[in-house]
């Protein structure tokens, strides 16, 4: 209850990434239905915070599930899109093009984002386009 809604939704998108990125690597490995297993695991996923919010709770808690629901719906109707045009390549723009969280554990003493021009290098930056 205490916790930041915020920090909810970035462990949730990690989580998608990793998890999506997971079916792609079983698809290269020879299972074709990895997918749309994923796709059956978010469905459960969602299921479940449904009945959670329909509990009794307090507004600002209903409020955080209801935003991580809306999060994980969205993910949900991208894998459904993969699943259904047969989305298989990770390199394929329909993948490439969304917006994805990783964890990274970065070397004491250095940073992702840099503001000098030595160290921008080190830069991770990833760019979505909004496909509408």
């Amino acid at each position: 209850e205490d916790y930041c809604c915020q920090l909810a939704l970035v462990g949730t998108q990690i989580m998608w990434t990793e998890e999506t990125t997971r079916a792609f690597e079983e698809i290269e490995s020879g299972s074709e239905t990895a997918m749309k297993e994923y796709k059956k695991v978010n469905d459960d996923r969602i299921e479940k915070l449904i009945k959670c919010v329909q509990r009794n709770l307090t507004k600002d808690v209903r409020n955080k599930i209801i935003t991580i629901i809306t999060i994980d719906v969205h993910g949900r109707d991208i894998i459904e899109i993969f699943v259904n045009q047969k989305i298989t390549d990770p390199t394929d723009f329909k993948w490439l093009s969304q917006l994805r969280f990783y964890w990274m554990n970065v070397p004491q003493g250095q940073n992702l984002v840099s503001y000098t021009p030595e160290e921008s290098k080190t830069a991770v930056i990833r760019i979505c386009d909004w496909i509408t």
